[in-house]
């Protein structure tokens, strides 16, 4: 079974893309929905978080306050560090257990941070990248969110800059201008010549 790190920019597309693999017959392992799972009510993180933040960073379900961590780490990089060291190493076990459970010819990490992360690139054999230009992005995430275009922008400076990701990137979809069914014949022809399995 090969492993395929997927990643894209806010509003990249990346999970229209992670759904179609999925319907080519990939295994999905969601990194993001893992870490929600992590630092929801009940979650595994959260004792250390509690530890870690202090109280005022559980919300009152005894979840995490997702807001507030928000602010706080987008204006202290060290408390992003902080937050990291607790959750990458659970996130790892997760996707390792995830992994091994899966079925299909290919198993799909999708992996916003990837790039930024680094440690990736040692797990996955291959990564592939959903781009699209930061207007774009701008104008999908402002029509689907209601977020307001400077909470949008701020989002895009915290991730890793386009030719950065593309730089990492073993394929690249440019889901700029392309239909719905353009865009799946793009991820049908990589998931052929990725698996040698024709659909």
């Amino acid at each position: 079974m090969r492993r395929v790190g997927l990643t894209g920019g806010i509003g990249s597309g990346k999970s229209t893309v992670a759904a179609m693999l999925v319907a080519q017959g990939a295994s999905l392992i969601d990194t993001d929905g893992i870490a929600r799972a992590l630092a929801a009510p009940g979650g595994s993180a959260m004792p250390a978080i509690k530890i870690e933040f202090g109280p005022d960073m559980v919300a009152a379900d005894g979840g995490l306050d997702r807001e507030r961590m928000r602010a706080l780490a987008f204006g202290d990089p060290q408390a992003k560090r902080r937050l990291e060291a607790i959750l990458h190493p659970l996130i790892g076990q997760e996707c390792e257990r995830q992994a091994a459970a899966a079925t299909g010819a290919l198993v799909v990490f999708d992996v916003p941070l990837l790039v930024e992360s680094r440690r990736w690139r040692a797990i996955v054999e291959r990564v592939l990248v959903v781009d699209a230009s930061e207007a774009i992005q701008l104008q999908r995430v402002v029509a689907r969110s209601g977020w307001a275009p400077e909470a949008v922008q701020a989002v895009i400076a915290h991730q890793a800059p386009r030719p950065l990701r593309r730089a990492a990137a073993d394929a690249v979809i440019y889901n700029e201008n392309l239909s719905f069914a353009q865009l799946e014949d793009e991820v049908r022809s990589l998931w052929q010549q990725w698996t040698g399995v024709a659909t």
